[in-house]
């Protein structure tokens, strides 16, 4: 899984990838201190595994990875090459999901862009600028498909499904909220790219005062909470601010401080439920002596396709699953244990695998 991190300068963007990835991009209060989109690959908390690898005494334990980049602070303008522009607007192509980071904390100490805080105001003006961006790469494919569309049923088709995009971009819509007429429909539209079709997560990012209920007294986070709602998009509130000093501290000392300040889980926890539910994805596992690891699917996959992340062999060979939920397997101590008790099923090709799951694959190539 791949997110893109994106917002206005100084809205916290850089503090807040620093503190989700340790990867040290400059965090400077002053706008386009990020020359370079930064990469940093961070391991998705998941007590299961943990869990599993002490049941197993294993050797090692492999959590699932989400890799974020970090990308400069865009203005208006940026699709015009305002700013760092278009550079930056290429590196948000090739992610999953957009982060886009809202700033809703008052700090006369820390300048605003546009000289004033309005969450609202800047959503709109990132938007605009993806939708300009992707306008123009539009505008290049429709160029060369109506060259052909008037022999050629299938760019014909094409050629009208550009010009809907086009209409509702022109109307200020991303492509996310257009309707599609079919899986082929979404298959083609997928293939473009573009920017505005790809979902977003919304951080909104608040003082300490307001990480206790979550923002429910921040205006600016009920706005932007009211704004995602209109497209189905994720919010979750986060202050980069603490998460830095989270960031610092190992696991027992993390419990205690989220602990101080009344808090569940971190904004790194948040964040991977609000990205594994926008993208629609889910955890199986496996688990031994050797290893204990997690595997990233989409919800729906069925267990031969699961078992080719593993390897292709696996998938090819494919001959049943032994599945049984983690938590049943950690009550009964050990698989041999499960089955002695009917617990362990043994799945085919068509069996749909379930958030949690510990499967042992049976093959043969």
């Amino acid at each position: 899984m791949k997110l893109g991190i994106v917002g206005l300068p100084n809205v916290g963007k850089s503090t807040l990838f620093n503190s989700l990835t340790k990867a040290g991009a400059e965090a400077a209060n002053y706008p386009f201190c990020t020359i370079d989109p930064n990469v940093g690959i961070v391991p998705v908390p998941d007590i299961r595994i943990q869990k599993l690898g002490e049941l197993y005494h294993t050797k090692k334990v492999t959590p699932a990875v989400i890799e974020f980049v970090d990308i400069a602070g865009l203005v208006k303008g940026a699709s015009k090459g305002e700013g760092l522009g278009n550079q930056f607007l290429a590196n948000i192509r090739e992610v999953d999901a957009i982060v886009h980071v809202v700033r809703c904390f008052e700090d006369e100490n820390v300048i605003h862009v546009d000289g004033s805080i309005n969450p609202v105001r800047d959503i709109e003006t990132i938007n605009i600028e993806l939708i300009f961006a992707d306008l123009e790469v539009l505008e290049r494919r429709i160029s060369k498909v109506a060259r052909t569309a008037r022999m050629d049923k299938e760019a014909a088709k094409e050629h009208e499904l550009l010009l809907r995009i086009k209409e509702h971009l022109e109307a200020g819509q991303p492509v996310r909220t257009m309707e599609r007429a079919d899986e082929e429909e979404s298959r083609v539209i997928a293939g473009y790219t573009l920017l505005t079709d790809k979902p977003v997560i919304y951080a909104a990012n608040v003082g300490e005062e307001d990480l206790a209920d979550d923002g429910a007294g921040n205006e600016m986070v009920k706005a932007v909470r009211e704004y995602a709602a209109q497209t189905g998009s994720e919010v979750f509130v986060i202050c980069a601010k603490i998460e830095a000093e989270i960031s610092e501290l190992d696991d027992e000392e993390k419990r205690m401080f989220l602990e101080d300040l009344g808090l569940a889980e971190s904004g790194l926890d948040k964040l991977v439920t609000a990205s594994y539910r926008t993208l629609g994805l889910m955890s199986f596992l496996t688990a031994g002596e050797d290893e204990c690891r997690a595997w990233t699917i989409r919800i729906g996959t069925k267990a031969p396709q699961a078992a080719g992340k593993i390897h292709t062999d696996f998938e090819r060979g494919f001959i049943k699953a032994e599945v049984v939920n983690w938590e049943v397997l950690l009550r009964e101590g050990s698989l041999a244990a499960a089955r002695e008790k009917g617990l362990v099923g043994m799945e085919g090709k068509e069996y749909v695998v379930q958030d949690g799951d510990v499967i042992l694959f049976r093959f043969n190539v």
